[in-house]
């Protein structure tokens, strides 16, 4: 079903020169009295390129109708880099390729519960919720004393996320993290 460039919105996934891809960003320009130009800034789903398009506001996109299904995350395949999940209903297991998860696998633990984005039956990618609990493996030692000021040091997730917490913070605690910035939010009860 085609739409009309002016109706497409950031977070879309769109069909173009026969391939999906993610709007990135968009921008609609009407510079004085020419013709309004609509610049789209998108990525491709299979690659994970990105490309940008100018578009007159007459031009029309075909998008993409997108299936989301609750899929455990097993593991990473070593020897394609890979990362493999299971469908909880069909027990199908389905690759995602690195390129396509890289800024969200490491707020996935191993055995977790996600939702996976399909089209006509590929995964394409990974929907988190706006927060994670997850342990902190390593964490700079504090400098004593230094309670007076809001300081932060280095620390590693369980899953390899790198962040910055508070002095008092040490491995082994659990610690809520946003998965759209990546940082701290403050400490979990588990």
């Amino acid at each position: 079903m085609g739409i009309k460039v002016v109706d497409v919105r950031k977070g879309m996934v769109v069909i173009w020169n026969g391939d999906l891809h993610l709007v990135v960003e968009f921008e609609h320009h009407t510079p004085g009295n020419l013709r309004a130009v609509n610049q789209l800034k998108m990525r491709n789903l299979k690659t994970g390129a990105s490309v940008q398009q100018r578009m007159s506001s007459g031009e029309n996109l075909e998008q993409a109708f997108l299936d989301q299904r609750k899929c455990q995350y097993l593991y990473r395949d070593q020897g394609t880099g890979h990362f493999v999940f299971m469908d909880l209903e069909t027990f199908d297991q389905h690759e995602l390729v690195q390129d396509l998860v890289a800024d969200k696998i490491q707020f996935v633990k191993e055995n977790q519960e996600v939702v996976v984005t399909f089209h006509e039956g590929v995964a394409l990618g990974l929907e988190l919720p706006s927060s994670v609990v997850l342990t902190i493996a390593e964490a700079e030692g504090a400098a004593r004393g230094n309670t007076v000021n809001n300081t932060f040091k280095n620390a590693k997730t369980d899953t390899g996320l790198s962040l910055r917490v508070p002095a008092f913070i040490e491995a082994g605690e659990l610690v809520k993290v946003s998965t759209e910035t990546g940082e701290f939010q403050g400490r979990a009860k588990g």
